[in-house]
């Protein structure tokens, strides 16, 4: 049933499980429509709180904070990945909840994750589920080596996972994951990471952002490029396709990302979903005439989705909190934002977090330009000045 829109009128809240920067951009969103919003965290500075009409502190499980949050808000979302299931079911005894319990338990866990790609048609690395000391010597799971052992979940950002070369590595490797349940997936020859968000009403209504191209260093994003450089019109198309496919075959309502590995005999492989906003979305805040997070807003309060353009190309710069610190120091220092300013079509997006800290995402720098290789060369003129590596 398709709910009815929850129009801005100055006093609907909508409400967000996490106050990390996902929410304080959701939170933006929303006030710029002219809704109320309310946040809950455990952090009573986190970063959405602080930029919030409202902020309930608790944990995610906590019935009062819960009982709290749905008491203020017509409507509530997730931010990040790992809100617990749980939680969400509570709150949709309540009050409005987009995505669901159930298309969130599915992206929190690897093997869920896999198997609905293969229920749902999405091809998706061959993978084997690690479960005892027995599993590891299986002839299917040794079969797939060389191979990536994965923690099935809570794994984010390169974490909860161990590239295994061997059969004879995969013991310690297992035990480095604490002999959690784990995915082993087999290493294939990787072309290109990809990325694609799309937006489903509670109709079935579906839009998506153009495809991005992504650099991961470390397991982190560094950069993504829009549109796609090295990526062929169909293969752009295709994995549209399949984004939505996966979106529909859970009744999904809310912002999905499917993150796909562009292989390099031209094939794609889907490696992952997140149930939210996705930090290679972020170049729509500037780049195009709706961002990731107006289409949260809008799928979360029933309002009509239209298809967002891409208004210049871009390339977004993740900023982790290194950039803080000159090689062998401790004390952090504020980077030289003067430098890169002065740059043609920068737009610089700090996520107030009073504390950099190595590793940990500070914000971004979007670059558009008139043409894509304009952006781009720009962009290494700023991760130059930033002492970012080259792209």
């Amino acid at each position: 049933m398709t709910a009815l829109p929850l129009l801005p009128d100055g006093r609907t809240t909508l409400g967000v499980m996490g106050g990390g920067q996902l929410g304080r951009m959701f939170v933006q969103a929303a006030q710029r429509l002219g809704y109320r919003t309310a946040v809950l965290d455990p952090d009573a500075a986190s970063p959405a709180g602080t930029v919030a009409h409202t902020q309930v502190v608790g944990a995610y499980l906590d019935d009062d904070a819960l009982a709290a949050l749905a008491a203020d808000c017509a409507a509530v979302t997730t931010e990040f990945e790992n809100v617990p299931a749980p939680a969400l079911r509570a709150l949709a005894g309540r009050v409005r909840v987009a995505p669901a319990a159930a298309a969130v338990d599915i992206c929190q866990d690897r093997v869920a994750e896999k198997r609905h790609f293969q229920r749902s048609g999405v091809p998706c690395a061959p993978y084997a589920v690690v479960e005892t000391v027995a599993d590891l010597a299986r002839p299917e799971v040794q079969a797939l080596l060389p191979g990536i052992l994965k923690t099935a979940r809570l794994g984010y950002d390169g974490k909860g996972q161990v590239t295994v070369a061997t059969a004879a590595d995969l013991p310690a490797a297992w035990a480095a994951l604490q002999q959690a349940r784990c995915v082993l997936e087999q290493r294939l020859p990787l072309h290109r990471e990809l990325s694609v968000i799309v937006a489903r009403g509670s109709d079935g209504q579906t839009v998506q952002l153009p495809l991005q191209q992504n650099l991961h260093r470390d397991g982190i994003l560094a950069v993504t490029e829009v549109p796609a450089p090295d990526v062929p019109a169909a293969t752009a198309q295709a994995a549209g396709q399949q984004a939505r496919q996966l979106a529909a075959s859970m009744d999904y309502v809310g912002v999905l990302c499917v993150e796909f590995f562009l292989l390099a005999d031209g094939s794609l492989v889907a490696n992952e979903m997140a149930p939210r906003p996705h930090n290679s979305g972020h170049y729509s805040l500037d780049a195009c005439d709706q961002s990731q997070f107006d289409l949260q807003v809008r799928t979360l309060a029933g309002l009509p989705l239209v298809a967002p353009r891409l208004q210049a190309p871009a390339v977004m710069l993740n900023l982790l909190g290194d950039l803080w610190f000159a090689a062998g120091d401790t004390t952090p220092r504020t980077p030289d934002w003067a430098a890169v300013l002065a740059l043609p079509g920068t737009h610089l997006h700090l996520y107030g977090k009073a504390e950099a800290r190595r590793g940990r995402k500070m914000g971004h720098l979007t670059v558009t330009a008139a043409d894509a290789a304009t952006a781009r060369a720009v962009a290494l003129q700023a991760a130059e000045r930033l002492g970012l590596p080259a792209f």
